[in-house]
Formats: C-alpha cells, structure tokens, sequence
C-alpha cells in the first residue's frame, strides 16, 4: 500500500515540475508549471493545449490530465517570433481594382488587407469623397506612403522619420545607392499620413459651425443684392434663426474679433496646419482676441449684423492664405 502511495506522489511530482504539451503545429512547447493548482485533476480525459483545443495524451502519459494555462499569468511564456521571411522587404508591385457601386475606401482597404493611408497616397487621392464608379485604383503589395524628397533630405533621416530602415527603403523602390534627389517620389515602406492630411481627404477636419441648411454655397453667384453683377463667394452661408449658437470648428486661438459694414460681427480662428476660419454676421460674440477656444465650444450667436438678406452665418476656411470650399472638409 505505502510503496503504492509513493509511486503516485512521484508521478504527481514530475508532472508539477515538467509538462510536455504537443501543440497542432508540428512544434513542443516546454512549460515549466508553478504548482499544482495548474493540475486541476488526475482522471481520464483530454488536456487542454493551452491554445483554446484539447489534446489526447496516452502517447505521452500512463493516463490522461487535464492542464489549463493561461500565458498572460505566466511570465515565462514569451511566443514565439515569426519566420524572419515574414517581415523580409520586398520590392514594390502593383495590380489594379475598378471601383464599383458602393464601394467607398474604408471597405477597400478591408477587402485587400491594406490601410487607408496606403491607398490614398499610392493612387494620389485628395478627397475621399470624389471618387468615380468605374475608376481604376494602383494596389500595392504592402503597407505603406509615397514621400516627395525635399532638397538635403537624406535616406538615414527619412527612414527615421517614419520608423524604418535605409535597407528597407532602397530594397522597395529598387535603389541601388542612398543617393536621392529633390523632388523623388519614394516609397515609405509601413509609413503612415499625419492626422491632418488624413482628416482633410477624408473631408472630416471641422465640425459643422452652427446648425441649418445651406443658403449660399462656395464659388461663384450672381450678387444677392440684385445688382446682377457675377461674384465670388469665399465661404458657405448657413441659415438659422438669431440666436443659433455658432461653434468653433476646429480648435485653437482667437485671432481677431471685430465689426465690419460687410461681415457685421465677425471673429477670426487660427488653426494648426496652416488653417484658419471666419465667422461673420453674428448677433453676439462670446470670445476675446487670445482666447484659446476647443472644437464644438460655443463662440457666438447667428445674426443679421453687417450687409445681409436674413439672419445666417457666413463661414469662410482658409488654407495657407486661400481660401477653400469648407465643405470638402467638413463632417
């Protein structure tokens, strides 16, 4: 009876310290067991394989033992690294998509495993938005974003920038030399576009200044006043009843606040990124000049101040100085 008892605390003992499990994939995984709360019993079954499946181990035991791992609690199980072939550079190639009815980029990039980044910058898409049935899009066979090299850009600095490495870039785009010129077009291999630049093809950069339909969009009119003269309108007019609250469409800070006989009550926004935005014809305004304002925070009421046919408000975005059509970067 003793020497009985004895056999099996040894054989309790060695499956403590040491369990050999198969893994599906023709690999062992060796796991050295803390104690014996992980052998939650000693009768005939399967065991677990730490992977979510079960494994029949008669081939490797007298017996059967159910085992439960879970490797985020064990600090000894690190994974194991991929094949190095996995993650190799390879050189940049392309087949081609036709767009189709309803296709819009985000389910693209599903449907070919890439990012949304990489199929904009490869097919040089400026708004998301525009794109066409039937119009052929450049896929490429990895992640990544095209670079225009700027003049005493160098190879080590770029792959810095985007996190890579010089031979990564050189074996994508076929390089044969860390020599570049200014104004090349380079693959960036896993590069990513900057917030902005994202935000503003995807037409979602600013909020919606204040609530109500277009009255006047962007571009050319004839003179609402009835002069019959054709002239350019430098932003969207969004009509509202007096008293609308005007929100700031994008954060940042005050630049100006004032009275003009054309724009009434008017304030001026300066944004990141080289944007800035006017709002004008307001009732009241609810910022000073230097006040940091955040998207969404109220910053005026609509109004019928200035040269005006009805209370609205007029919203002018400007881009490095230009004027733009706010609607191609509003959500």
């Amino acid at each position: 009876m003793f020497d009985r008892v004895k056999e099996n605390l040894l054989l309790r003992l060695c499956l403590i310290l040491t369990l050999i499990i198969y893994i599906p994939w023709d690999n062992f995984l060796l796991i050295t067991v803390k104690g014996e709360s992980s052998l939650l019993s000693s009768v005939p079954g399967e065991m677990e394989n730490g992977m979510g499946g079960s494994i029949n181990n008669e081939s490797l035991f007298q017996g059967e033992f159910f085992f439960d791992f879970d490797p985020e609690f064990d600090p000894d199980f690190i994974g194991i690294p991929e094949p190095e072939d996995y993650s190799m550079p390879q050189v940049l190639t392309f087949s081609s998509y036709t767009l189709q009815s309803g296709d819009i980029i985000g389910h693209i990039a599903i449907m070919t495993g890439l990012n949304e980044d990489t199929l904009v910058s490869v097919n040089n898409i400026n708004n998301t938005r525009l794109l066409q049935i039937g119009q052929n899009l450049r896929i490429p066979n990895q992640d990544g974003i095209y670079y225009q090299v700027r003049q005493g850009d160098t190879l080590v600095e770029i792959a810095e920038q985007y996190g890579t490495t010089v031979e990564r870039i050189t074996t994508v785009n076929e390089l044969f030399s860390e020599n570049i010129n200014a104004g090349m077009n380079i693959f960036i291999p896993e590069g990513r576009m900057d917030w902005v630049r994202r935000q503003e093809i995807n037409g979602d950069l600013f909020l919606w200044p204040s609530r109500g339909r277009i009255t006047s969009p962007y571009g050319w009119r004839l003179d609402p006043f009835g002069s019959g003269i054709r002239q350019f309108h430098t932003g969207i007019d969004i009509g509202g009843t007096i008293g609308t609250p005007i929100v700031a469409a994008m954060s940042g800070r005050v630049a100006h606040v004032g009275y003009d006989g054309v724009y009434g009550n008017y304030l001026i926004i300066n944004h990141h990124s080289g944007y800035r935005t006017l709002y004008a014809h307001l009732s009241t305004v609810r910022v000073r000049a230097g006040a940091y304002v955040a998207t969404g925070q109220r910053i005026g009421d609509v109004g019928i101040s200035g040269r005006v046919t009805g209370p609205h408000l007029h919203f002018t975005v400007y881009k490095d100085g230009v004027t733009v059509n706010p609607l191609t970067l509003m959500r």
